[in-house]
């Protein structure tokens, strides 16, 4: 991926110098740039890797998920404490993830740990354990199931493509 995106980076700034203008302007930088996206796309079978633009996709769909998700369980939590009367029963349960690596075992706990009514308290030492704090087990507990299931495969989409 890295190979492609400065290769990218390459015809944009070739694609600048040959126009022989004046000046460095943005537009034909960009300009360039996708003309290099078309070209990376159709030779990206050569570089034996799946094409940058989409794992660059996955991680701006991640975003917007993560976005939902914490826009969702925010109302939740609202609407938790604006209550009258608090009927929330704290409590403690665990879950086996699928990730492999510390850098999806990492952002999973801290999506989940970013997402209000929740948080990673202690992963197993085996590291395929989370051991989740929520703040109502009772109400919110599928929501938070449905989350990871989201963020997990959200984020296999990004480290693994």
């Amino acid at each position: 991926m890295p190979a492609q995106f400065l290769l990218n980076i390459t015809i944009a700034l070739l694609w600048t110098l040959l126009m022989d203008e004046d000046a460095f302007y943005l537009s034909t930088f960009l300009t360039g740039y996708l003309i290099g996206i078309g070209i990376l796309f159709f030779m990206h079978r050569f570089f034996g890797t799946k094409f940058y633009m989409l794992r660059v996709y996955s991680t701006i769909k991640l975003v917007f998920i993560f976005t939902s998700e914490l826009a969702q369980s925010s109302l939740l939590i609202m609407k938790q404490i604006l209550s009258p009367t608090l009927k929330i029963r704290p409590g403690i349960f665990t879950y086996e993830h699928n990730m492999n690596g510390p850098y999806e075992l990492t952002t999973l706990a801290l999506l989940l740990t970013l997402t209000p009514g929740s948080v990673v308290m202690e992963v197993s030492p085996d590291g395929k354990t989370f051991y989740i704090h929520a703040m109502d087990v009772e109400e919110s507990r599928d929501t938070i199931l449905k989350s990871i299931k989201v963020f997990e495969k959200a984020i296999m989409e990004v480290t693994r493509g």
